[in-house]
């Protein structure tokens, strides 16, 4: 079998998969954020923490309860790390560093999941299943609450109530994420990932690192988390050890946001305005995938940075859905990817995590684009926006345009400083175009909580783990800000009546309407960059 013909029946099964589980999953999900009542599991954690869970709340307390709750998760992940050497399993690796331990705990708990350093020598599993595993779950369940937010938003009428956080994020993490992570660990085991507690194995006299692997490499792929448990990650054997394994993780990669439009549909109360934004994400995603493989393909050196197992097709299927999502896991070394490959993986990041973005973040950042592009349609006609019957005025345009705007501004200011700075070139490996590629790409993963790294620039110094840092903070609770006070001021609105001069939503019209924004926000923002290095690059 050729590798072109091998590499389309990859797609194909991935696809396959996607569909059998798509309205199952998605009308699962429906049910849940809607569902009145609680589970004895549910109320037993209502009751230990004090809460309410019939109490719902405005648009400002749910993000308090947003932001109070990722603070609190930051903290305990830093003290975590930092008193590491006294925890079980900790093998002697220390106490991790002040500027590391802040840097790691702000990426998982934005469910960026970007990592400054290699996981075997410096944490122990006491830190990765207590510390990293649970913000794997919690940080991803976010991300839904904050969707289903939004969600309501449409479908509420004159109310101030857009639902209760907590209530959100423990059915996410309890009756979503847990259950399928429970079972993805179980089939990955089967498929030989490992699971063990001990430090490593000897094989032929040299000890290799080992740990509790599969039940990472479970969450972290279906909650689009993407640290790995070992620093090679899902090119590691131990966490994709070949072909199935490879199709599995991509599968739980994809599993949510794209499920989630049929959620949306459901909750909205039209199937078909999911299958527009499923459509648009499928579109994009689908010509990136074409991009990404025809480069590596073609390439002068076609299988450097990529395991032989995987092989081109098997890596570029990867790269475009962990990039297309904010997974950030890796089966091959994007750094080593031609000028067009790698600008294309970092293009399906610069899209704004949407195509079709990380659990939870790619519903709601798709429909905040939805929101411009119907504001974008009145301009063109003279008329008030509307979308799924609500109005779209100052208010709701501004929160739509700060939403977007967060992250290309903390992502190119922060890269800008970081290519006039001798210390940063001094870390990078690679001058030129492929240097200021590699800058963009750190600054655009952290920017857009994906985590996934070129791997040719070393960011252990003092500037990028704050700047950094800053850039996952900013990138990730701005947008969400932005996002539920646009939530909080539809869902006080009156829903408006269908008339003649409505824009359908359901149609071919507004999808490439959609397709379009999506683009050209990202052309508009991002191609002087672009031009500057992997363009330049690709030209060379």
């Amino acid at each position: 079998m050729s590798p072109l013909v091998a590499g389309l029946v990859q797609v194909g099964i991935v696809f396959a998969a996607l569909a059998v589980a798509y309205r199952p999953l998605g009308d699962h999900m429906a049910r849940v954020f809607r569902a009145e009542s609680h589970t004895k599991l549910e109320k037993a954690v209502y009751r230990f923490a004090r809460i309410d869970p019939d109490a719902e709340q405005k648009w400002s307390t749910y993000a308090y309860g947003v932001l109070g709750f990722s603070f609190a998760g930051i903290v305990v992940l830093y003290l975590v790390q930092r008193v590491q050497s006294v925890l079980p399993f900790d093998f002697g690796r220390g106490n991790v560093q002040p500027g590391m331990a802040f840097n790691t705990a702000v990426s998982f708990v934005t469910n960026t999941n970007w990592q400054s350093y290699v996981p075997e020598a410096v944490l122990g599993h006491a830190v990765q299943m207590i510390g990293l595993t649970v913000q794997n779950f919690v940080s991803a369940a976010v991300g839904l609450a904050v969707a289903t937010a939004l969600v309501r938003g449409f479908t509420r009428s004159r109310t101030d109530r857009l639902g209760n956080f907590w209530v959100d994020l423990t059915r996410g993490t309890v009756r979503i994420l847990l259950p399928i992570a429970f079972v993805g660990a179980i089939v990955l085991i089967a498929f030989g990932v490992t699971m063990s507690l001990k430090s490593g194995v000897d094989v032929d006299g040299q000890i290799v690192a080992n740990a509790p692997v599969a039940s990472q490499e479970a969450i972290k792929e279906l909650g689009t988390n993407g640290g790995g448990v070992l620093n090679a990650n899902s090119a590691h054997p131990f966490e994709n050890p070949g072909e199935w394994t490879n199709l599995i993780e991509i599968f739980l990669i994809l599993l949510v946001p794209v499920s989630l439009t049929r959620t949306f549909g459901r909750l909205v109360g039209d199937r078909k305005q999911g299958y527009v934004l499923l459509g648009v994400m499928g579109v994009i995603w689908t010509a990136m995938l074409a991009v990404i493989w025809t480069a590596e393909a073609n390439g002068l050196r076609p299988l450097e940075g990529k395991e032989l197992r995987f092989g081109v097709p098997g890596s570029a299927i990867f790269a475009d859905a962990t990039t297309g999502t904010s997974t950030g896991a890796v089966n091959s070394l994007h750094d080593s990817y031609t000028g067009l490959g790698g600008g294309a993986a970092l293009l399906n990041m610069l899209f704004g995590e949407m195509t079709p973005g990380g659990v939870g973040t790619g519903l709601y950042s798709i429909l905040v684009m939805a929101v411009i592009a119907m504001f974008l349609a009145g301009l063109m006609v003279g008329r008030t926006p509307e979308y799924l019957g609500k109005k779209l005025g100052r208010k709701e345009v501004t929160a739509a345009a700060v939403s977007i705007l967060a992250m290309p501004a903390v992502l190119l200011a922060g890269a800008g400083v970081a290519a006039v700075l001798p210390s940063t070139r001094a870390a990078l490996n690679n001058p030129g175009a492929h240097g200021l590629t590699e800058i963009l790409y750190a600054y655009a993963s952290a920017s857009n909580n994906n985590g996934s790294a070129f791997a040719g620039i070393t960011v252990t110094n003092d500037w990028f783990q704050s700047s950094l840092g800053l850039c996952m903070l900013f990138g990730r609770f701005v947008p969400i800000i932005a996002v539920l006070a646009l939530a909080g001021s539809l869902a006080a609105q009156r829903k408006v009546p269908v008339t003649a001069g409505t824009l359908p939503t359901t149609g071919p019209l507004f999808a490439s309407l959609l397709t379009g924004a999506v683009v050209l926000v990202a052309a508009l923002t991002f191609v002087p960059a672009l031009a500057l290095g992997p363009i330049a690059e690709a030209l060379q």
